[in-house]
């Protein structure tokens, strides 16, 4: 599953070609049979273009990496969607859970419009399970939970009291205080995923949540606990309860983000109309941008560089989706992001950006 330091990384490489093949995918069977075949239709026709442009020595290593993907993946994980980025030196999949539409882009970088726009539309989350044996940490997107596995989790305690003798002439306090400097370097571990700021489950026994509590200097980004065991605890064991606690927090989030519209409207530090959230976006000024989750408008801007609707997408100069553009640019600034239901800003022409000034 992605997160935004694996986007950063996709939006950072420049290669020619640049393959991203990306489609939907199903997470159950008999629909989950399908998904092979679309694969392989997608790759041929990726084959099929390339070699319009490219001769086949050159393509040969390319192929053989998009090949050497393709045999990795796993169906029976699917989620959603699926997506493949290939170049000469770099190969990655990733299993999504949001659907994107079935396409093969090629060009000098990897088609990541669709990745954003799923990442931002889809609650997002962390998970960690505290543990003096494997403290693991979960990228949550809605209802789905994927291991984070690199340099810094699962984290092991070590030392005394772990994969050491306690000292004979050690107490509780010895022992809780190991267990606090345990959890604050779990804590710091966290610093490393800075980019995604995201609300925190924390899971363990009572007395390891506490602790963390004791040394986080993330206390106020923490939605809820888990109370139990979980050191032997699967992602689908812990998704559903993690995910009743995001949805209570989702929903008071996007109260919030109402209220607060209210209160700036008085102040007259909000705008309505999609030019001018655009223009001010850019700018800078965005402190909280309120969008109705399947809102989206295609855009230009014109030959004076001013913003312009358009009925339809299509054609190199024209955004998909204007919205998702003023997303990354509050985002990029800043600024916060909050969706609310369809609807809720109906009045307000379904978008909303509150000002820092």
């Amino acid at each position: 599953m992605i997160n935004r330091q694996d986007l950063l990384e996709l939006q950072s490489i420049t290669s020619i070609p640049a393959l991203s093949i990306l489609l939907p995918t199903h997470r159950t069977s008999p629909d989950n049979k399908q998904d092979p075949i679309l694969v392989k239709n997608l790759v041929d026709e990726a084959k099929a273009r390339l070699s319009e442009e490219y001769s086949a020595r050159e393509l040969e290593p390319l192929a053989a990496r998009l090949d050497a993907l393709v045999a990795e993946i796993d169906y029976t994980y699917a989620l959603d969607g699926l997506a493949l980025f290939v170049s000469h030196d770099f190969a990655k999949k990733y299993y999504l859970p949001f659907s994107v539409p079935s396409r093969v882009v090629i060009d000098q970088t990897f088609a990541t419009r669709d990745l954003v726009y799923g990442m931002h539309r889809e609650q997002r989350y962390w998970v960690i399970l505290l543990s003096q044996q494997a403290t693991r940490l979960f990228a949550g997107t809605g209802d789905t939970l994927e291991e984070v596995t690199d340099k810094h989790f699962p984290m092991e305690m070590t030392g005394p009291g772990a994969t050491a003798p306690t000292p004979y002439h050690a107490d509780s306090a010895y022992v809780d205080d190991r267990h606090r400097r345990f959890f604050q370097q779990v804590d710091s571990a966290l610093t490393e995923y800075k980019e995604d700021a995201l609300p925190i489950v924390v899971g363990g026994v009572i007395r390891q949540i506490s602790f963390f509590q004791e040394v986080s200097q993330y206390t106020s980004r923490i939605a809820g606990t888990l109370t139990g065991n979980f050191d032997k605890a699967a992602s689908h064991d812990i998704a559903g309860p993690a995910w009743e606690i995001m949805q209570t927090v989702r929903q008071a989030q996007r109260t919030n983000a109402l209220q607060e519209m209210e209160q700036a409207l008085s102040a007259g530090l909000v705008v309505f109309t999609i030019e001018e959230v655009w223009q001010l976006a850019q700018a800078g000024r965005g402190k909280l941008l309120l969008v109705e989750k399947n809102y989206h408008v295609p855009a230009i801007l014109n030959k004076d560089g001013r913003f312009e609707t358009v009925a339809e997408v299509g054609g190199t100069f024209v955004m998909d989706d204007a919205v998702d553009e003023i997303i990354e640019a509050v985002l990029a600034k800043g600024g916060e992001v909050a969706f609310v239901d369809d609807g809720a800003l109906a009045e307000q022409r379904h978008i909303a950006l509150i000002l820092r000034y």
